[in-house]
């Protein structure tokens, strides 16, 4: 069963956990202001184990301060970001990296993925619709995308409508697919809005995702969100809602119901 997630602050992050993270080379300036992906050191927040998973980690512009670069390995170039949101977790899953790609191929079946709403209180639908794209540009969609298509250093385009950004197109690019190792990332190509007000423009809001085979039934998860640090100030301040968004497709991704109590945050 997984219990509630919770995020950090980096002033309650033990300092052993600092400690070790400073010994392994390339790792200290990023957790000290910054995430660390599993990019062949070690990882920064660490994974928890699978009754404590997931565990969300939030840092803003200013923990993040000027000093924080992206790691090599996420392909993103610029490193000013208004908020940066780290999902980490232990998971259970007996189809492989080929269940998993069809999964996050499955573009449709993030209609109706839900969160908690802490404006409302209460669990609200934020995929509206989303589907695959052949191409990127235009709105014609086409059926999902099989593990098939997937391919190492492809790219992938696909629309989605959120309940507060409105609808855009994204890109997906499939960084590593192996059998004990998936990773991709997302980025909006098309401009976010809330109504007719511009939120996010085009690479502003920018994703990251690692899957690794821990053992034959059990995965890591290491999700990074972030924005760009010149974005709406409609989007400023929303911590709780970051959180419960990720944590939403962290459920989705791994086949919680996204709607299961308790909430991520409150």
């Amino acid at each position: 069963m997984l219990n509630k997630p919770f995020y950090w602050r980096l002033s309650v992050v033990a300092p052993c956990v600092l400690f070790t993270a400073i010994l392994c080379s390339g790792l200290s300036s990023h957790a000290a202001a910054g995430s660390q992906p599993p990019c062949g050191c070690g990882t920064f927040p660490p994974y928890p184990d699978l009754e404590r998973s997931p565990i969300v980690r939030v840092w803003d512009s200013v923990e993040l301060g000027r000093d924080w670069t992206p790691p090599v390995c996420t392909g993103w170039t610029y490193s000013d970001s208004t908020m940066m949101v780290v999902t980490v977790a232990r998971f259970h899953h007996t189809s492989g990296v080929e269940g998993l790609l069809r999964r996050v191929g499955a573009i449709s079946e993030r209609t109706g993925i839900r969160y908690w709403s802490t404006t409302r209180k209460r669990w609200q639908t934020l995929v509206i619709d989303a589907c695959a794209l052949s191409e990127a540009v235009g709105d014609r969609c086409r059926k999902d995308f099989s593990p098939d298509e997937m391919v190492e250093g492809g790219s992938l385009y696909f629309q989605q409508e959120d309940n507060l950004s409105g609808k855009a197109i994204y890109r997906m690019r499939i960084l590593s697919a192996s059998l004990d190792r998936l990773v991709f990332n997302t980025e909006n190509i098309s401009t976010m809005r809330y109504f007719f007000i511009p939120l996010f423009r085009p690479g502003d809001m920018q994703s990251i995702y690692f899957f690794e085979r821990e053992s034959q039934e059990v995965w890591r998860y290491y999700g990074i969100v972030r924005t760009s640090k010149i974005t709406s100030l409609l989007t400023a301040g929303n911590e709780a809602s970051y959180i419960n968004r990720s944590v939403a497709f962290y459920r989705y991704i791994t086949g919680v119901p996204t709607d299961k109590e308790p909430p991520a945050a409150p």
